[in-house]
């Protein structure tokens, strides 16, 4: 909670390892070899385009061999290479469902020999101190006031100390602004009389 209203929830047990794990998975069973997990796969009828194999690239038909091209000096001339427009890339067998397909295999759980429940997995004599691991753009975030109990009554208690005490602190606070408030808005009236005053003095 925060300021007395629930910000966030979870649980030691469910959220964090500090436990062993309820079950296993059964290590006298295995998948079997011939389990298909395979939702979907080729096509058997489907067959490759006589037509499809091209090249990725070909010669630019455009391209013409360079006036002072010298075959003796310069080598043999090669027409530079584009990409082929009748190019389809790598042939590929159509998707069909497979009427193999068994599902998702699961593992089978079994009771866990190792696991022992903590009922009191939180419980500490002393916490000692806590930390806050976070990420903030605003400055001037205050943290106090903190309670870790599992006594819904005492938290009550202390909720409603806080709102009090909260209450005040805010109405300390809006004084404070609107004294500072009323003190530059006086500030500027002055400021504000003084340069009217001098400018008829000047006009005179």
């Amino acid at each position: 909670q925060i300021d007395g209203e629930k910000a966030e929830g979870g649980s030691l047990y469910d959220d964090w390892d500090f436990l062993a794990a309820k079950e296993i998975n059964d290590p006298d069973v295995s998948k079997p070899t011939d389990w298909v997990d395979e939702q979907q796969m080729d096509d058997p009828e489907d067959t490759k385009p006589e037509d499809f194999d091209v090249p990725q690239h070909i010669a630019d038909p455009e391209a013409t061999k360079p006036e002072d091209w010298d075959d003796e000096m310069d080598g043999e001339w090669e027409a530079p290479q584009i990409d082929n427009p009748e190019y389809k890339g790598e042939w590929k067998a159509k998707r069909i469902d497979n009427p193999e397909y068994k599902g998702e295999w699961v593992h089978p759980q079994i009771a866990n020999p190792e696991y022992e429940d903590d009922s009191e997995l939180y419980a500490y004599d002393s916490f000692g101190a806590i930390g806050f691991d976070l990420w903030q753009v605003k400055s001037g975030t205050i943290f106090d006031s903190v309670l870790i109990t599992d006594d819904e009554a005492a938290l009550a208690t202390q909720v409603a100390a806080f709102k009090v005490r909260a209450e005040g602190e805010a109405a300390a606070k809006k004084t404070a602004e609107d004294a500072e408030t009323a003190a530059k808005e006086a500030e500027e009236a002055l400021k504000a009389a003084e340069k009217e005053a001098e400018e008829e003095e000047e006009e005179e």
